[in-house]
């Protein structure tokens, strides 16, 4: 059993514990966009460092974490349940799991769509053998009546082309190898929810999501089990906080 440490403030709650287990916490229909980026199970299918020329080898043994594969037909119902009718749910995914969320969730949502992040500085292929890892793959689910907010064409596309997270905003310590760029999570944000909406983030790792949504007027509410990733995410989070109330 992990032990849990909750951390309550006006305009968010961070919680160091097993997010299955802290799920059944949340009350009924209190959310109204789950916007989370599960582990990938990258080690699964790729293991060892490979090296970059002129970066830092890329390391595809994530840890332990990255180990726990994810079922898709454990969460459904529960997020569900935490879904307002006119809620949203976005979930990060990797080719080799979207089918899993595909086969949990589509029969459960009047809609099943996938929107893409195409990363326009992905690692580089030292063997030309095969396409540049370039995009990830972010499952949508919703009901009739949901909550999207449009402005222009261009924002109906489903797909967001940004960098991968680079420094400053990526951390050094602790370094998490999935950080996705505030900027990405932002225009999910805006589009799927409104100001003073609840965001749950079940997968919260260093709290990009926290920060974005904090940023523009939301409520937040995210789990991270891996107590290093939380400490980074509160302070981040607790940071963007201050600086949102001082606007």
């Amino acid at each position: 059993m992990v032990k849990v440490e909750k951390i309550k403030a006006k305009r968010y709650t961070l919680v160091n514990g097993d997010c299955l287990d802290y799920l059944s916490k949340i009350p009924d229909h209190s959310i109204d966009l789950i916007l989370t980026d599960p582990p990938y199970n990258i080690a699964k299918y790729s293991t060892g460092n490979i090296d970059l020329p002129g970066r830092s080898a890329l390391n595809n043994d994530l840890g332990e974490w990255d180990l726990n594969e994810i079922d898709p037909f454990a969460f459904v119902q529960k997020f569900k349940r935490i879904l307002k009718p006119d809620g949203n749910i976005f979930v990060f995914t990797s080719y080799n799991l979207i089918g899993k969320w595909h086969a949990a969730f589509d029969s459960e949502f009047d809609t099943f769509q996938f929107f893409v992040w195409h990363k326009t500085n992905p690692a580089p292929k030292i063997f030309k053998n095969g396409f540049l890892n370039s995009c990830e793959m972010i499952a949508c689910m919703w009901n009739k009546g949901h909550k999207w907010n449009f402005t222009t064409q261009d924002e109906m596309h489903n797909f967001f082309q940004s960098p991968i997270c680079m420094r400053p905003e990526r951390l050094s310590n602790p370094k998490h190898p999935a950080q996705k760029p505030v900027a990405l999570l932002e225009h999910i944000i805006k589009i799927a929810s409104n100001e003073g909406d609840v965001v749950f983030d079940p997968f919260m790792g260093v709290g990009s999501a926290g920060v974005a949504a904090l940023k523009n007027g939301r409520k937040y509410i995210g789990i991270e089990i891996e107590k290093l990733y939380f400490e980074a995410a509160v302070k981040r989070i607790d940071s963007m906080d201050r600086k949102a109330i001082k606007r």
